[in-house]
């Protein structure tokens, strides 16, 4: 990976962090070795981090999603899993996490789903909950920077295929 992959002041995602903004290259010297750094302060916190030039693209930095990609999560947001995860609540919380710390939006936007799912069927654990929050702020920070859109607009947007996939799932339930 090239310096030219990102440069200063470009808008990236770092995996279960956020959004942030490449505000620095540095050079530092790590263990005898020089190597370079993109120094991204995330959007939401202010928290500045140092993420190596070599292997940002390894780790999932990543560029901000594009309109076609957003058509896909929005499709993904929609769409009617097989089934609802039977499996124990701390199961599925390990595989929604490995989920999200890849950083890929169509990962969290399934994790965002199903959790939205199961939670108009039945309370989820405080993990879950928390999860599930953390999923939504992903996919909304992102989406509202990369649309230049307000946070709610995004929200309504984002809620609207899950109130239509509550509908889909209520009157397939026989009487």
């Amino acid at each position: 990976m090239t310096v030219r992959d990102f440069k200063l002041k470009d808008k990236v995602v770092c995996p279960a962090q956020g959004v942030g903004e490449v505000t620095d290259i540095v050079d530092k010297e790590i263990a005898g070795k020089r190597q370079k750094f993109f120094v991204v302060k995330l959007l939401d916190t202010s928290l500045r981090v140092m993420i190596p030039v070599e292997s940002a693209r390894n780790i999932g930095m990543r560029e901000l999603v594009s309109d076609d990609q957003i058509k896909v999560i929005m499709s993904i947001i929609a769409e009617r899993p097989p089934s609802l995860d039977n499996r124990t609540w701390n199961r599925r919380y390990r595989g929604f996490m490995e989920k999200i710390k890849t950083g890929n939006l169509f990962d969290i936007a399934e994790v965002y789903r199903d959790l939205s799912l199961l939670k108009m069927e039945k309370s989820l654990s405080f993990g879950e909950r928390r999860m599930l929050d953390l999923a939504k702020n992903l996919i909304i920070k992102e989406i509202s920077i990369s649309k230049k859109w307000d946070e709610e607009k995004v929200l309504k947007e984002i809620e609207k295929p899950l109130r239509n996939n509550k509908k889909t799932r209520i009157s397939a339930v026989p009487a």
